[in-house]
């Protein structure tokens, strides 16, 4: 009895261990969505700013919207320079200047950033709205915006830097970084923060 015990707990013990490393080995392919459809708007979530405008600009000369809102923090400084100065320094030397604009985000969390987007496009005919944003934050940013905006439709676009994250986490520190992060944030909000009001 006691043999029969012990061998059914150790083939529990190697099953949870298991289906732990399949877990864990997708895990980081879980994070990420990428599927950019036609929208009336492409909105570029604020942070990494080398990468999410340049794949909202490709995914503009694609034809995948018309033009693009990129959300920079109000209220940020680069030295003595403010973000949105210089976001429209940057805008102002592109060629398709005329179909971008800028959107001041005063919140510190996507949840926040969801509100900030919705006043920007307040007064304009928009319905379908692709978003771009680092390939590790889509899924949360996604489910995000999906709940916090009623009456538009929302797809993603995945902006990737190799620095910062690969789906393979484990075999670079500072993608395993972002990849606990980006769990915690993600278990964060579909456990506690999205059923607050």
């Amino acid at each position: 009895m006691n043999t029969n015990i012990r061998r059914r707990t150790w083939i529990l013990i190697l099953i949870v261990l298991i289906g732990f490393f399949l877990f864990a080995r997708n895990a980081g392919k879980t994070l990420v969505v990428d599927a950019p459809e036609p929208s009336d708007v492409i909105v570029v979530l604020a942070g990494e700013t080398d990468r999410r405008p340049a794949h909202a600009l490709e995914l503009l000369n694609e034809g995948f919207a018309p033009r693009v809102v990129i959300d920079v923090p109000a209220h940020a400084k680069v030295y003595d320079t403010m973000q949105t100065e210089l976001a429209e320094r940057y805008i102002g030397g592109l060629p398709n200047a005329a179909s971008i604009s800028i959107c001041p985000i005063w919140g510190l969390s996507t949840r926040a950033e969801s509100h900030d987007v919705t006043n920007c496009l307040a007064n304009q005919p928009v319905q379908r709205v692709l978003i771009v944003t680092s390939d590790f934050h889509t899924r949360r940013s996604l489910s995000i915006f999906r709940h916090e905006v009623q009456g538009k439709t929302f797809s993603i676009g995945a902006a990737h830097d190799p620095t910062q994250f690969g789906t393979r986490w484990w075999t670079r520190r500072q993608w395993a970084k972002t990849f606990f992060d980006e769990w915690i944030r993600l278990f964060w909000w579909s456990t506690v923060e999205r059923w607050r009001r």
